[in-house]
C-alpha cells in the first residue's frame, strides 16, 4: 500500500521503505557468500562455541562461521582427532540440518545447519568413515591424473596468473622429460607448485625469463630428490650458482 505522504519513488513493502526511484536501494549491499577452509589445525574445540575470558566473547565455530556457504576440511585424516570422532560430531547436523551449541553459562540453542560441506583428502575414504556416514556426504569426486593438454591448459593458465611468459616447449619439457621419465603422474596441483618455486628461484637471482635449467632445479626442490642430477634434466649447481 502507498503512503500519500512518502516522496516520489519511495515505497513501503512489508513494512520497509524502498528507494526504488534509485535504481536499487542502497542499504542492501552485494556479499558473498562465506566459504571458510581449514585443514590439520581442526580440533574438536573449534566444533563449540569458545569463550573468552579475558575479552569475555563467545567465538563462534568454523561450521557456523560458513553457514549459508561452504566449509572445507581439508586433508581430511590428518588432524589431531580420529576422522570418526568429526563424522559423529556432525552425522546428526547433517541429518536435520540444525546444530546444536551452548554458551559457556550453559544455555543451549540450536542453529541452522545450511553449509555446503566438502571433504578432501588423498587417503581412501573407506578408511575414514563407515558406509553411514558416506551416504550422508553424497558426492565423492576422485581427482585422478590429468591428461597432457589438461595439463599443458593449467600450465598456461598458471603462468598467467603468474606474469611468467607461457613457453610450450616448457611445457613439453615438463611433461616428457620430467613427469614421464621419471614416472609421475601428472596432478593438478603440479604447474602451480612448479612455477611457483620456479618464480622464486628467477627473483631471487634477478633473472628474467624462465629455462629448463630453473625447471629442473625446481622439480629437484619439489620433489625433493637430489639423488642423481642428470635425471632431471641438469646440474644441480645451476650454472655455476653452488647451493652452499
Amino acid at each position: 500500500m502507498h503512503s500519500p505522504l512518502a516522496p516520489l519513488g519511495v515505497q513501503e513493502s512489508a513494512g520497509a521503505a524502498l528507494l526504488l526511484a534509485e535504481g536499487h536501494d542502497p542499504r542492501f549491499v552485494r556479499c558473498r557468500r562465506p566459504c571458510v577452509v581449514t585443514g590439520g589445525e581442526l580440533t574438536m574445540e573449534r566444533l563449540e562455541v569458545q569463550y573468552d575470558h579475558a575479552t569475555h566473547i563467545h567465538q563462534a565455530p568454523v561450521q557456523l562461521l560458513a553457514n549459508n556457504g561452504m566449509l572445507v576440511i581439508d586433508d581430511l585424516g590428518r588432524q589431531r582427532m580420529a576422522p570418526m570422532e568429526l563424522f559423529n560430531r556432525w552425522i546428526v547436523p547433517l541429518e536435520e540440518r540444525r546444530d546444536f551449541l551452548a554458551l559457556a553459562n550453559g544455555y543451549h540453542f540450536s542453529v541452522p545447519f545450511d553449509v555446503a560441506l566438502v571433504f578432501s583428502t588423498n587417503l581412501d575414504p573407506l578408511s575414514l568413515a563407515d558406509a553411514a556416514f558416506l551416504r550422508r556426504i553424497g558426492y565423492k569426486i576422485r581427482f585422478a591424473a590429468l591428461s597432457r593438454d589438461a595439463y599443458r591448459e593449467i600450465w598456461a593458465r598458471q603462468c598467467r596468473e603468474s606474469g611468467i611468459d607461457f613457453d610450450p616447449a616448457l611445457v613439453d619439457f615438463v611433461i616428457y622429460e620430467l613427469h614421464a621419465r621419471l614416472g609421475v603422474p601428472l596432478l593438478a596441483c603440479h604447474p602451480r607448485d612448479l612455477l611457483g618455486l620456479a618464480g622464486d628461484h628467477l627473483r631471487y637471482w634477478g633473472d628474467e625469463s624462465l629455462d629448463c635449467e630453473v625447471l629442473a632445479w625446481a622439480w629437484q626442490t619439489y620433489f625433493g630428490d637430489f639423488s642423481s642430477d642428470d635425471r632431471a634434466g641438469g646440474d644441480a649447481d645451476m650454472s655455476g650458482r653452488n647451493a652452499s
